[in-house]
């Protein structure tokens, strides 16, 4: 006898060993969901990119890509009605991983 097994509960299943196996503990390769999440809308959201990218380029001193985009974000003229992610999560969520957020926006 043959049983149905749905796909997304295979495929669930499936990852849910694969990162036992390899003792991951991160969320899709990002140290959090808040990281993965905040690095997701930046890379699929076209205004968010255009202003991530002009952040890497239009920092000033030693700012970071990140605390630049953070800040337009949380200050700026048309940041401070985009506080957050449409998921809900603050651009400074302190749990978002700054480092990865910086390599990812170098990466732009």
């Amino acid at each position: 006898m043959v049983t149905y097994t749905d796909p997304c509960t295979f495929a669930l299943q499936t990852d849910k060993q694969l990162m036992e196996l390899h003792n991951d503990t991160t969320y899709n390769g990002w140290a959090n969901w808040e990281t993965w999440n905040a690095s997701l809308w930046i890379q699929n959201d076209e205004f968010l990119y255009n202003t991530a990218k002009a952040c890497v380029t239009f920092r000033e001193g030693l700012e970071t890509p990140w605390d630049k985009f953070v800040r337009c974000m949380m200050h700026g003229q048309v940041g401070r009605y985009l506080e957050k992610t449409g998921d809900g999560v603050a651009w400074n969520d302190p749990a978002i991983d700054a480092d990865e957020m910086n390599k990812m926006l170098w990466e732009l």
